[in-house]
């Protein structure tokens, strides 16, 4: 796999670095990335890896975008007001990255599209709102043995974890929480989005160029008005309904 001359300038920074160079930058280059949910924390994560240079990208989301994305979705702008979220962010990668593709599923990720949708890419980010999708998520990218980047967002506070086989994300999450918030609700402050979603995008760029140490089986917890952070590990429970049994 070869660069153009546009190519090379494009992705100089990468080409430097030690972990990425040549050989991390065509990995990058051969990947496909599944990002369900191009909201809060898809849109700048999607924004991330599509100025990286992952090839494929392909978006999921039911939604069309309304004036209150507008406060932490910086992927749209006023003129989307109305559009499918998958068309407006896929037109808005492409302005951003000519040499990657783009495709959007305007629907909901339910077990009727789950497979078609995570079988044929490396891996998968979920950055949704309600745990009935992201154990949907969960189940098919156990499934399919594909690396799961999981962030959520509430108020100042957010967090991001990566999950294999075991530990999956209903090891750490079994059950829905009673007191279960939605942004919604409680509201969010519109850069946590920024800062979590851009951390997805790190662990996804890690994890295809071999880079350092993802946060696999480990969850990065954020306290924005602290301004600290905290990592805790995340053990496989031999009873999760989804991995119990399954080795690494």
């Amino acid at each position: 796999m070869t660069f153009t001359d546009e190519e090379i300038e494009r992705y100089a920074r990468h080409l430097v670095l030690r972990e990425v160079g040549g050989p991390g930058q065509q990995k990058l280059k051969a990947s496909s990335v599944l990002i369900v949910g191009a909201g809060g924390l898809g849109a700048p994560a999607s924004l991330y890896l599509a100025a990286a240079g992952v090839g494929t990208i392909i978006l999921a989301d039911p939604d069309e975008v309304d004036r209150s994305n507008l406060q932490r979705q910086v992927i749209y702008a006023d003129d989307d007001l109305g559009r499918a979220k998958v068309d407006a962010a896929a037109d808005r990668l492409a302005g951003l990255n000519p040499h990657v593709f783009v495709a959007g599923f305007n629907g909901a990720f339910d077990a009727s599209t789950a497979d078609q949708l995570i079988e044929g890419v490396d891996l998968v980010l979920d950055g949704t709102d309600d745990f009935a999708t992201r154990f949907c998520v969960n189940e098919a990218c156990v499934r399919h043995g594909k690396p799961l980047v999981s962030g959520a967002i509430g108020r100042w506070t957010g967090q991001v974890g990566v999950f294999g086989r075991q530990p999956c994300y209903r090891c750490l999450v079994p059950e829905v929480p009673p007191d279960a918030e939605t942004c919604v609700a409680v509201g969010v402050v519109g850069a946590l989005a920024g800062v979590i979603g851009s951390m997805m995008a790190l662990e996804a760029v890690k994890m295809i160029v071999g880079a350092g140490e993802p946060l696999a089986g480990r969850l990065l917890i954020y306290d924005a008005l602290a301004a600290e952070t905290r990592t805790v590990r995340v053990a496989g429970d031999p009873e999760c309904p989804v991995c119990g049994g399954v080795g690494e």
